[in-house]
């Protein structure tokens, strides 16, 4: 029982989480780099991006890991201030350089390189001008999705505009615990997703217009998904309208806020009933860029959702009593693979990329020198079982990426969570492959068959 033969397999990270070198090379500062060395930094402990994995500096050596383990893709992101040092004017030569040496280094080592252009580190200076408040920002997101097509699109294929605006936007400016750390009225977030959902729809048709070859795009959302109590008709489509409502109160982590405009060219549901004159209106030609053909739904899935009432909530308040969880309390239930892949491709009729799912650990080098995790080996083989019965049900999936490559800096919880397949030691920089690496590699190399036994 193998997935298809084109299935890709790969692992994630992105630019902010890995690279370092915050303010080398000409770079510009991102919000996540400003916020973090201010004196209110929310960040446990202080923690910054500053050196991260030092990335930047271990470039060759961090591709030569992704070899090792036998991956297909690897997804990373651009950091737009690295490109862009004031995400609008001139371009910085060694930060651009950077991101195609990467691309050469990756596909020398046949490794399909996969970009997301925006995974949460804006600019300063263009959130000094209003940030996603600003209409600004999509000429100014097009004109960078530009600037990167021209540079790597002829060895570039896969394409991610943008990562959890659920994240950015819900939690850097609404509940404010990511950075900026705002917390904005309905009005301001409503307008923040306008932006959103034509910068997004512009990065398309940047991407099919000036792209040096045949590219295959899609974005990377987040989103609940409800497991039905039974499989009985009546519990499935119950979990399937939770799945996709609107929920006044938790709109902004939904699926449908973000995904029924740029999927289904409409807001969901009941939102303009409730938000009356604050849901933008589009012409028509706004819609058909927000609108623009995809060829994947991007998803990031770690857990199923239980709590109608908070959406947002991912530990262990939204899991039953006594249910296993990670090392940071979310909950494990394998099942919300196969329903996420089943709903969304029943609702958007767009072949299914998970974008992101892992498990954080306690992992730390034994005495014998390895990072022994049987705890994520049985987390990704459950969650890839669950995977693997939406293919045999025929819904098209195109692969599944690890979160994440490496452990590395995971945002409001700083260094405390390990998701990696590679241990990293943020104080010597080595890094060591462990256990569910291997495992993971011998995963790829059967194309999944190993998944089934014991």
């Amino acid at each position: 029982m193998a997935f298809s033969k084109d299935f890709i397999w790969g692992v994630a990270g992105a630019s902010y989480q890995v690279e370092g070198a915050w303010n080398e090379d000409g770079k510009g500062p991102s919000i996540w780099d400003t916020y973090t060395h201010s004196r209110q930094s929310p960040v446990k402990q202080h923690d910054t991006g500053d050196i991260a994995c030092d990335h930047y500096h271990h470039m060759k050596e961090d591709v030569a890991l992704l070899k090792e383990l036998g991956v297909k893709a690897y997804r990373f992101s651009i950091s737009w201030s690295r490109v862009i040092p004031d995400g609008f004017g001139e371009v910085n030569p060694k930060g651009l350089a950077f991101y195609s040496d990467l691309v050469d280094e990756l596909l020398a080592n046949g490794v399909e390189p996969m970009i997301t252009l925006y995974h949460w580190d804006l600019p300063q200076a263009i959130h000094d001008r209003g940030g996603w408040l600003n209409p600004d920002i999509v000429t100014w997101f097009e004109r960078y999705t530009k600037i990167i097509v021209d540079a790597l699109s002829d060895r570039v294929k896969y394409w991610i505009t943008i990562n959890e605006p659920q994240i950015f936007i819900g939690l850097g400016c609404y509940t404010g615990v990511h950075a900026p750390f705002l917390k904005l009225c309905d009005r301001d977030v409503i307008l923040m997703s306008k932006h959103v959902f034509l910068a997004h729809g512009h990065a398309v048709r940047t991407i099919r217009e000036y792209a040096k070859q045949s590219s295959k795009i899609g974005f990377a959302p987040t989103g609940p998904t409800f497991i039905p109590d039974n499989e009985s008709a009546e519990a499935i489509e119950e979990a399937r309208k939770k799945s996709f409502a609107f929920n006044p109160d938790g709109y902004l982590f939904s699926n449908s806020w973000w995904a029924d405009p740029i999927c289904l060219g409409k807001f969901p549901d009941g939102a303009k009933e409730f938000f009356g004159d604050l849901i933008p209106d589009f012409t028509e030609e706004e819609w058909s860029i927000i609108r623009s053909p995809l060829d994947f739904y991007g998803c990031n899935i770690y857990n199923a959702s239980r709590d109608e009432t908070d959406i947002a909530a991912t530990d262990a308040k939204n899991g039953l009593v006594g249910e296993p969880i990670t090392a940071i309390n979310w909950p494990i239930t394998p099942d919300a693979l196969y329903w996420s892949a089943r709903f969304f491709y029943e609702r958007y009729q767009l072949p299914v990329l998970i974008t992101e799912n892992g498990c954080a650990n306690t992992d730390y080098v034994f005495l014998d020198g390895k990072v022994h995790d049987p705890q994520r080996i049985d987390y990704t083989t459950r969650y890839l079982r669950g995977y693997y019965r939406a293919s045999k049900e025929n819904i098209p999936l195109v692969g599944y990426i690890y979160w994440s490559f490496m452990d590395n800096f995971e945002w409001g919880i700083g260094y405390s969570a390990r998701f990696g397949l590679v241990h990293v030691n943020y104080q010597t920089q080595v890094r060591t492959i462990k256990d569910s690496g291997y495992w993971y590699r011998d995963v790829i190399a059967s194309n999944g068959e190993i998944i089934w036994k014991e």
